[in-house]
């Protein structure tokens, strides 16, 4: 089966509601599609993501039950559940300075470069700055000081939590669709399923109360009943503005 085009994928992909249950799909190319998903763009390259390939049809019919019994989810070979874990701040801002002190040996202040200096201090400080909060109280302040700065110049206004867990969820959804494009680069199927128990889910996995699912993604090969009808949009020149 020869790889399609990323036109050709993003027209090819649908949200397959009914899998082939004779047609299985391989675990191997899965996981690649997971790897080319964790390639996507995502907020200050903090990657607060994580995925969990669900292969075991056990666990899958645990899960299924959770997502009110969706075809998408009963009749699927496998499943990717996406995280956002906005938890994981201190240690992905810790693994992005271990990777500048590579790209960057240390060396004394006034050799550093101006990219080297900015780099560094937008880890070492703007992230802490950014993502530090207790109760809500931390982010407040920070709201409230962005608020009287702003009046001045153009500011970063997402600075508390509830904004910062948006910006978690908004990049675990860029990385589902780099899933889900590769996938169907490779002729496999998809849909992804806002509609589950996501408490219960994460029972399921064992997950920390910390983590968030982003969506559950079903995978597999599509039958033809699996599609349901053609693909609806609104007309492009509604949504289109030119400034």
């Amino acid at each position: 089966m020869s790889q399609k085009t990323v036109s050709e994928a993003i027209n090819y992909r649908r949200s397959v509601r009914v899998y082939d249950a004779e047609q299985k799909i391989d675990s191997s190319v899965v996981k690649k599609c997971i790897e080319q998903a964790v390639l996507a763009p995502n907020s200050s390259n903090m990657q607060l993501w994580e995925f969990y390939h669900v292969t075991s049809k056990d666990t899958i019919n645990k899960i299924a039950p959770l997502c009110f019994n969706q075809n998408a989810a009963k009749t699927a070979q496998q499943l990717v559940v996406i995280t956002a874990r906005k938890d994981l701040w201190k240690k992905r801002a810790k693994a992005n300075l271990d990777h500048l002190n590579i790209l960057f040996p240390p060396k004394p202040v006034a050799e550093q470069s101006s990219r080297e200096k900015f780099a560094k201090s937008y880890y070492k400080k703007l992230i802490p700055f950014t993502y530090s909060d207790f109760f809500g109280i931390f982010g407040m302040i920070k709201y409230l000081i962005i608020l009287i700065t702003g009046i001045f110049k153009p500011m970063y206004r997402e600075v508390r939590s509830k904004d910062m867990r948006v910006v978690a969820h908004k990049s675990a959804a860029l990385a589902a669709q780099n899933f889900m494009l590769s996938m169907a680069a490779e002729g496999y199927d998809t849909c992804p399923m806002e509609g589950s128990d996501t408490w219960r889910v994460k029972r399921v996995l064992g997950l920390p109360i910390s983590a968030e699912i982003n969506m559950i993604i079903s995978c597999g090969i599509r039958k033809p009943e699996g599609v349901y009808g053609k693909r609806f949009r609104i007309p492009f020149e509604e949504v289109y503005k030119e400034i």
